[in-house]
């Protein structure tokens, strides 16, 4: 994804998310994280001596994301709110770092389910953390349009746009003429 960052060790694609690989996504995940020379020294102060604790949580949030399983009991804007000295540059890096660990485990169709919903949670982050004026930087940008699922045009919404302004609707609201 990103040559300056030593890439993930191959390992066999998954086509499909299940608990097991999810762990194994998360655990190799983080390690790659613990040895980053920019994100471990964060996460480290953060999770000193609480890794056990941390990682299973982990491993809860996805497979409740991905597999649907509804079992994390968290907030993801609180947990992240008290981290001190965090930048962009976090945030792209562990994007680029997660997404590319995905990407080498899960084959394109099962990428996606993570790698779209990271994209987001990283956005809503830092929009709450850096405020609502802040810009999402290009990079990251370009990795949600990369992964974001393309939206085809439906045939009404090529209708709307050829309806008057005020008329949202295919059809003039009941009791309403051209005229009013």
């Amino acid at each position: 994804m990103n040559p300056s960052f030593p890439a993930a060790p191959p390992v066999e694609r998954a086509a499909e998310p299940t608990e097991a690989n999810i762990r194994d996504l998360v655990y190799g995940f983080y390690d790659r994280v613990r040895a980053d020379p920019l994100l471990g020294p964060v996460f480290e102060t953060k999770l000193a001596g609480r890794w056990d604790d941390h990682l299973p949580k982990m491993c809860t949030f996805w497979g409740s994301l991905v597999l649907g399983a509804k079992q994390y009991r968290g907030n993801v804007q609180q947990a992240h709110q008290p981290l001190e000295g965090v930048e962009p540059q976090h945030f792209s890096r562990w994007l680029y770092l997660f997404l590319d660990t995905v990407e080498s485990r899960y084959q394109p169709a099962a990428a996606i389910r993570f790698m779209e919903p990271a994209l987001r949670i990283a956005q809503s982050l830092q929009l709450s953390r850096f405020g609502w004026d802040y810009k999402i930087p290009a990079e990251q940008q370009a990795l949600l349009e990369r992964v974001a699922p393309k939206r085809h045009p439906r045939d009404d919404e090529a209708d709307r746009h050829s309806r008057p302004a005020g008329e949202p609707f295919p059809v003039p609201i009941v009791g309403r003429s051209s005229e009013n």
